[in-house]
């Protein structure tokens, strides 16, 4: 019974090839049925998203495993192995375990803390448990993966603070404005880092949105799947008397909003404050427009200051997380060490329950009329007694003990145990 891992993430693998490997939509439960299918393979999980395709296994044998599974993963994807080979990584037994807990907790991410990858994992394991691909040892695994995961966030700021530039608005606007769902939200342009930063707003409530862009047609279709209202782009200025936040990304090689015709704008809205992002390069807002009172205004590079700053801060929480992950490992590799002497175990409470049966039948053949109620009462002791002295070798045989192979040796050879019975069923 080994955990194994093997895979390809965007540290190894180039979008191209990881596209590849991808098992989407029906792909993901026809793989994970096959998956089961490959020698070697007694429990499986498919984890497939864009920047990850990982395949999580409980194993018989690592070496004869992880050919398979190489067989596997070319055949079904009809590519050559060569391509396999140099984009996989591989780990097994507690390296394995390290590796899934990493993941759950977004430390193995493109960018750490991100929340995503935990949902993934969670619905990745749900269809193996749906589909009766899971058993004894991926159940625990992934049960306690999860839960390393919900400690990291718990214990951590890992997932705080904006890592993205489209991020990084959303937070500066949520400083300015309390209350987003209350404002008037313009995207003026049409760039991809700005529709992103829209998405993020609405996300985060703002319910009102105009959309402008130079080609009015791309406007409207904007606004739709906004669910916004387009708005021509000679007429963006006067829109902006009742807009609170402005995202704008052109590509127009000018300032397309002067000093000058924003002061038009703050005295149309009485002075109420205004946040503009430019995102476009080179810039389209007018830069003195910052000196104006009740204007904050934001470029590419203010924001990506923001971001810097904020990656500090996450690479900080990450080592108390991966500190976490490590005491985590350590828990859950005493309960793998303790699976090795289960078979010892049983086996040794089945030799004291003989032992136990054997004397009372020679003891209750030799006494005479005792009763039902002594005759339990015999019992009792002599099972409290068996007890007492399995105590010790048992609770040695749970612990984590660096030499448990030795021990095991000279626990079976001081009780008589024989081998026959220490296979697994």
């Amino acid at each position: 019974m080994k955990a194994f891992v093997i895979g390809l993430n965007h540290n190894t693998a180039d979008l191209d090839v990881r596209e590849k490997f991808a098992f989407n939509g029906p792909k993901l439960e026809q793989g994970l049925m096959a998956f089961r299918e490959v020698p070697e393979v007694e429990e499986a999980i498919i984890l497939s998203t864009c920047n990850r395709v990982e395949l999580y296994a409980n194993v018989t044998d690592i070496e004869k495993a992880s050919e398979a599974i190489k067989i596997f993963l070319s055949d079904f994807h009809s590519i050559n192995r060569a391509s396999l080979d140099k984009s996989i990584y591989i780990y097994d037994d507690i390296n394995a375990v390290r590796h899934i807990f990493r993941v759950a907790s977004s430390l193995d991410s493109m960018v750490v803390g991100e929340p995503q990858i935990l949902g993934q994992m969670k619905d990745s394991f749900e269809l193996a448990l749906s589909k009766k691909t899971t058993g004894f040892l991926l159940n625990k695994l992934m049960k306690k993966a999860l839960s390393v995961a919900k400690r990291v966030r718990t214990e951590t700021r890992i997932a705080e603070n904006a890592v993205s530039i489209s991020f990084a608005a959303v937070e500066l606007a949520k400083k300015i404005f309390t209350d987003l769902s209350t404002k008037v939200f313009m995207l003026l342009g049409a760039g991809e880092m700005a529709e992103l930063a829209a998405r993020h707003l609405i996300g985060n409530g703002v319910k009102e949105v105009l959309v402008s862009n130079r080609t009015h047609e791309r406007a409207c279709d904007l606004a739709k799947e906004f669910n916004g209202r387009p708005v021509k782009f000679d007429d963006f200025i006067h829109e902006m008397a009742r807009t609170d936040i402005v995202i704008c990304s052109t590509g127009a090689p000018h300032y397309i909003l002067a000093k000058g015709q924003m002061q038009k704008v703050l005295k149309e809205r009485k002075q109420r404050q205004v946040f503009i992002i430019d995102i476009s390069v080179p810039r389209n807002i007018d830069p003195e427009i910052n000196d104006l009172d009740n204007v904050y205004l934001y470029n590419v590079d203010d924001l990506q200051g923001v971001v810097d700053s904020n990656k500090f801060g996450r690479q900080r929480e990450a080592a108390k997380a991966e500190k976490i992950v490590e005491e985590e490992l350590e828990t859950f590799q005493k309960w793998l060490l303790s699976l090795d002497s289960v078979p010892t175990i049983v086996a040794l409470r089945e030799k004291a329950e003989e032992i136990k049966n054997e004397e009372l039948d020679k003891l209750f053949s030799k006494i005479q009329g005792i009763d039902e109620k002594e005759r339990e009462a015999i019992e009792y002791m002599a099972t409290a007694l068996m007890n007492k002295l399995m105590h010790s070798p048992t609770a040695a045989l749970k612990d984590s003990s660096e030499d448990k192979d030795t021990l095991v040796a000279i626990i079976r050879k001081l009780y008589g145990i024989n081998g026959e019975k220490l296979e697994k069923k």
